[in-house]
C-alpha cells in the first residue's frame, strides 16, 4: 500500500504542476500529504512528518543557500563574470575561445545562478561572433555546458546543496566528485558536441539589451582567490575529517570550524563585500540592495527544498522507502541507477531541474537508510547521479530551453538539435562517471 500511494502521489505531483499549473512548492506539499494519508498515516502523524521534514532539511540548507546567493550577487555586481571571460579569451586567444568560454562557465556558475551568468555573458558571445564570423553556437554551447555542469554538480549552488542535505552526503565529497564528473561532461558536451553542431547551425544574433558592465573590472586573480577560498576550506575540512589529510590534534578542530560551509561562505561574503565592494567604491546601500534582491530567488529554492524534505520524511515514516529498496534489491537495480532515473523522469515530465533533483533525492534518500552501508564517497556519487538526471533533456517545458532559444536566435527545431542534445550528453556523461565513482568508493 505505501508503494502504491507513493506512485500515485508522484502522478498527482506531475498533474498539479503540468495540468493545473500549481506552484511546485504547493504541489510537493500536497503530494507528500497524499502519500502519507494514502499509506495509512493518521492526520497528526502526517503533520508531524511535515514539520520534521521541513525543519530537518532547512536547518542546514537555508544558511548555505542564503550565503551562496548573496555571494553570487556581490560577484555579479562587481563584474566578476565579464572579468574572467575577457581574461581567459585574452590569454588563450580567439582560436581557443570556445575552451575559454567553457572554463568561464564552469568557474562563474559556482557563485552565480545559471540564467543570470548566461545573460551577463551574452555580450561577450556576440562580440566573439562578430570578430570571428563563426557560428554563435561555437562559443555559446561551451559556455552553456560549463554553466549547466557547475550549476548541477558543484556546491555552493542550490541544487547540489539541497540534494546533499536530503540524502545525507558531505559537501566536500560532492565538490570533489562534482568536479571530477563535471569537467569531462563539459568537454564532451560543450566542446566535442558543441563544435560539431555549430558547423550545421549558424543563427543570426537577435537584438538585445546589453547587461550593465562596471566601468573597471576587478583583477581576475582576486576573483579566483575569493571564489576558490570557501571551496578549498570545505574540501580541506572533509579530507581532514576522513583521515586522508592527517593533521595535529590541536589543528583539526580549527580546520573543521573554518571548513564548515557556514563559516567558509560567511568568510567569503565578508571578503567580497570589502574587496570587490567597499574597496572599489561601491556604497553599502548598493551592496545591500544587491544582496537583498538575491534573496527572492533563494527564497523560492528554499521553499522547494523544504517541501522535498517533507516528501522524503513521508516516505520514511510510511515505510515506502524500505519497500522500494526491497523491490530494487529483488530486481537487481542498483541505487545509483535508480537515483539517476528517478530525477531524469521527473525532469523530462515537468521541466524544472530543481524540482527534478529535489524529488529524485526525496525518492532516493529512504533507500540509503535501509540498513545498507554506504561510504561518504558513494553518497557523494549518488548526489552527482541525481544532479545528472535532473540536467538531461531540457525541452519545451523548461524555462532554460526558451532562454537559450531567445538569446541565441534559434528556432525551436534548432534549439532541440543543439541545447536539448547538449543537456542529454552532459547528463549522460556525468551519470556514467558518477556510477564509476560509486563502485570505486
Amino acid at each position: 500500500m505505501p508503494v502504491l500511494a507513493t506512485v500515485l502521489s508522484i502522478l498527482l505531483l506531475l498533474l498539479l504542476i503540468l495540468r493545473w499549473r500549481i506552484p511546485a512548492f504547493l504541489a510537493l506539499l500536497i503530494a507528500a500529504i497524499a502519500a502519507g494519508l494514502g499509506s495509512g498515516l493518521e492526520g497528526p502523524a502526517v503533520i508531524e512528518a511535515m514539520q520534521n521534514g521541513m525543519g530537518g532539511t532547512l536547518g542546514f540548507v537555508a544558511t548555505v543557500v542564503g550565503l551562496g546567493a548573496m555571494f553570487g550577487a556581490l560577484l555579479e555586481n562587481a563584474g566578476g563574470a565579464q572579468a574572467i571571460a575577457q581574461y581567459l579569451i585574452r590569454k588563450q586567444g580567439v582560436k581557443r575561445a570556445p575552451a575559454a568560454m567553457a572554463l568561464t562557465g564552469f568557474l562563474i556558475a559556482i557563485p552565480v545562478f545559471f540564467d543570470v551568468a548566461f545573460i551577463i555573458l551574452i555580450p561577450v558571445l556576440y562580440a566573439l561572433r562578430e570578430r570571428t564570423g563563426a557560428s554563435l553556437l561555437k562559443f555559446a554551447l561551451p559556455l552553456l555546458a560549463g554553466l549547466a555542469a557547475t550549476h548541477a554538480f558543484i556546491p555552493p549552488t542550490p541544487g547540489p546543496i539541497a540534494v546533499a542535505e536530503i540524502v545525507g552526503a558531505d559537501l566536500g565529497w560532492v565538490i570533489l566528485l562534482g568536479a571530477i564528473a563535471g569537467l569531462p561532461a563539459v568537454l564532451v558536451s560543450g566542446l566535442w558536441f558543441g563544435q560539431r553542431i555549430a558547423r550545421r547551425i549558424d543563427p543570426e544574433p537577435p537584438a538585445f539589451s546589453e547587461a550593465k558592465t562596471p566601468d573597471t573590472l576587478p583583477p581576475v586573480g582576486l576573483i579566483l582567490l575569493i571564489i576558490g577560498m570557501p571551496i578549498v576550506l570545505i574540501v580541506l575540512s572533509t579530507l581532514a575529517q576522513s583521515g586522508t589529510l592527517p593533521l595535529p590534534a590541536a589543528v583539526l578542530p580549527v580546520v573543521q570550524f573554518l571548513g564548515h560551509p557556514f563559516t567558509a561562505l560567511l568568510l567569503a561574503n565578508l571578503l567580497i563585500w570589502y574587496l570587490l565592494g567597499l574597496r572599489r567604491g561601491y556604497s553599502s546601500e548598493v551592496l545591500l540592495k544587491a544582496t537583498t534582491d538575491s534573496m527572492s530567488t533563494a527564497g523560492s529554492i528554499l521553499l522547494l527544498t523544504g517541501a522535498g524534505g517533507v516528501f522524503k520524511q513521508m516516505l520514511v515514516d510510511t515505510g515506502a522507502g524500505q519497500q522500494i529498496a526491497a523491490s530494487m534489491t529483488a530486481a537487481g537495480l542498483p541505487v545509483i541507477v535508480f537515483a539517476f532515473l528517478a530525477a531524469a523522469l521527473i525532469r523530462v515530465a515537468q521541466g524544472s531541474a530543481t524540482v527534478a533533483m529535489i524529488t529524485g533525492a526525496s525518492l532516493t534518500a529512504p533507500l540509503l537508510s535501509n540498513g545498507a552501508q554506504f561510504s561518504a564517497g558513494q553518497l557523494g556519487a549518488v548526489v552527482i547521479a541525481i544532479a545528472a538526471g535532473g540536467t538531461v533533456l531540457s525541452h519545451v517545458n523548461d524555462s532554460g530551453f526558451w532562454l537559450v532559444k531567445s538569446y541565441l536566435g534559434l528556432s525551436e527545431k534548432e534549439t532541440f538539435r543543439s541545447w536539448t542534445v547538449l543537456t542529454a550528453v552532459l547528463g549522460g556523461v556525468g551519470f556514467g562517471i558518477a556510477a564509476l565513482l560509486f563502485y570505486l568508493f
